[in-house]
């Protein structure tokens, strides 16, 4: 007799639950995240929506009735008035002028000073950046009276560099970008003083050329402050024609009283050109907020 050889018994294995546990629960928390950001968009949106529809009303509706969304006779009246009632062209001229200039300031000297406490060595150096810190706790209204009294000494008043000078300092800028310096492999900057290059050759050549999303994210932010800043440019300037947007807005609105048709059309335009920074550019401040570390 031939004895017949019976296959081995292979135990079968079950799945394992956990990479599909892990699965579920990314998928989950992604659709959390997906839902806050939707409800965080909505809030963002609705106020901007509710100005938008309210300043192509008639101002007898929005008198009668300001909560409501709708019009059956749309009208840009509001937009007209505030174009006859002010210098519209003059304010928005003299805000970018005046946002321009101080953010291009704030990212030289920012990066200057970021690359000398990041990349340098001299004595102090941690202490002299734990002061630097220190400034974001004084408040920017107990400068304002001595900075206001040294440009009136200067002749400074009614003028750009009235307006641009004292938003240059900027901790957070130089803090910003210290962060992202402190991420360059210190192989590269050894290397470039090597072959004898400055440091401010080596800060021009080398470090500025591969810093480009953070001085990005940096100009955009920069920019925004400046453009919604109110109350400085109300201290220096008295000129209708020097004003920038916010203020020049606000001599609009007081002219008309409380018109909400005129107050929401003024918020609309002032709106109109940081929306187009942000749709231009979103994806420059994604990538200089990942880089340097502020996740």
């Amino acid at each position: 007799m031939t004895a017949t050889a019976t296959p081995p018994v292979t135990e079968q294995q079950t799945p394992v639950a956990g990479p599909r546990r892990k699965y579920d629960a990314e998928r989950l928390f992604n659709r959390v995240a997906l839902g806050v950001l939707v409800a965080f968009s909505l809030l963002w949106l609705v106020p901007l929506a509710w100005a938008l529809a309210t300043s192509i009303r008639p101002a007898q509706e929005v008198i009668t009735d300001p909560t409501s969304w709708f019009t059956a006779h749309p009208t840009l009246a509001a937009y007209g008035d505030i174009f006859d009632a002010g210098k519209l062209p003059y304010w928005y001229a003299n805000s970018f002028i005046t946002s321009i200039l101080t953010t291009v300031l704030t990212v030289v000297a920012g990066s200057l000073a970021a690359f000398a406490l990041s990349q340098t060595r001299f004595r102090a150096r941690r202490v002299a950046f734990v002061m630097l810190l220190a400034g974001i706790m004084i408040p920017g209204q107990v400068l304002m009276i001595p900075q206001f009294l040294a440009l009136q000494e200067a002749g400074l008043l009614n003028t750009y560099w009235g307006v641009v000078l004292p938003q240059v300092p900027n901790v957070v800028a130089v803090f910003v970008f210290k962060q992202f310096f402190d991420g360059i492999p210190r192989e590269l900057i050894d290397a470039a003083r090597a072959d004898g290059a400055s440091w401010l050759r080596t800060y021009r050549q080398i470090v500025m050329p591969i810093s480009r999303p953070v001085i990005s994210a940096v100009t955009i932010f920069v920019f925004v402050g400046v453009w919604n800043n109110f109350l400085w440019p109300l201290l220096v300037v008295t000129d209708p024609e020097m004003m920038t947007l916010p203020v020049g807005l606000t001599s609009v609105q007081d002219v008309f009283g409380v018109p909400y048709a005129q107050l929401m059309a003024s918020a609309v335009l002032g709106a109109i050109p940081l929306l187009a920074v942000f749709a231009l550019f979103q994806r420059r401040i994604v990538e200089g907020i990942a880089g340097t570390g502020l996740k």
